[in-house]
């Protein structure tokens, strides 16, 4: 199987963390995973190798790893580099500076990533602005890229462990702001996690206009919640009638250590698609084939 949605926790992203804190620690990237109860990340490398690893254990074949902090491009190009079959990556992007394009295109064309990351709650842009649609253009220029792009609720459950405020504004995440972009460049896969997070109808809907537009499974998807009596088993039947199995590509969300890599998640997606009856071939596309169809090996 692959996997198109992990995070790396890098040693940078627990040193952006420190940087909004009242009492910094001296040496963010230890202290900080010490005080969750997570393994220290070591090195960009030590920390690929431990993925790698805990791929193997798993029989994953690739994975999509997201550098989870805007600046972080050059720890997830290090872990690329030293893993090139194994890791794609993918970075977090904040469009919202000026100048940022060129940053984005340093991460296509000389890092070598292939997955740009827009978190549009976390840095309150409308998703059809002129600054987003420029990392759409930037990104549509570079065959084998993707734009993965978090709609939804959005919680980041590492910054409430340690007490930091989750500033979001989930008005910017309607995943019906994809249309323009996705309609001007149709060649251009959009990844939407989570089925939507909690906008699984808009979700449904974009995906249906726009046949570019791919919905990741990934997380406990417990934006369920929100709607009374909605199960996964519900959001799989209702997602495959509308956009097909060759428009779900499977992930996990798993971020850190030792938790690793969430077997349980798998697992239950699994089940579900068994009791839906789903055929292999269907299955197959799902958990691995659409993965290397987006992301195919360089």
């Amino acid at each position: 199987m692959n996997d198109i949605h992990c995070h790396f926790f890098s040693p940078h992203f627990f040193e952006v963390l420190a940087r909004s804190m009242a009492q910094a620690p001296a040496d963010p990237a230890t202290a900080l995973p010490a005080r969750l109860g997570w393994e220290p990340p070591g090195s960009p490398e030590a920390l690929a190798d431990r993925w790698v690893a805990e791929l193997d254990r798993h029989h994953v074949r690739r994975a999509a790893l997201m550098a989870s902090v805007p600046g972080d491009e050059a720890s997830m190009a290090a872990a690329v580099a030293r893993h090139p079959d194994r890791l794609v990556g993918f970075f977090m992007f904040d469009p919202t500076p000026a100048g940022e394009v060129l940053r984005l295109q340093h991460a296509f064309d000389e890092l070598g990533l292939r997955g740009v990351c827009l978190f549009p709650a976390m840095y309150r842009h409308p998703l059809h602005d002129e600054r987003a649609m420029r990392v759409f253009e930037t990104a549509a220029a570079r065959p084998g890229t993707v734009v993965f792009v978090h709609c939804g609720v959005l919680s980041v459950g590492v910054r409430t462990k340690l007490g930091l405020p989750n500033r979001f504004e989930s008005r910017f995440g309607n995943p019906l702001d994809l249309q323009a972009a996705a309609s001007a460049w149709p060649d251009l896969p959009i990844v939407v996690p989570h089925f939507g997070a909690g906008f699984f109808r808009e979700a449904l809907m974009l995906a249906d206009l726009c046949p570019n537009v791919v919905l990741d499974t990934s997380s406990s998807n417990g934006w369920v919640k929100y709607t009374p009596g909605l199960t996964l088993r519900d959001v799989f039947r209702q997602a495959l009638a509308v956009v097909g199995p060759d428009r779900l590509v499977f992930g996990t969300d798993s971020s850190f250590f030792p938790r690793g890599w969430q077997q349980p998640l798998y697992d239950a997606q699994r089940a579900v698609l068994e009791e839906l009856q789903v055929g292999a071939a269907d299955v197959e596309r799902i958990v691995h084939g659409n993965f290397d169809r987006l992301l195919p090996p360089r």
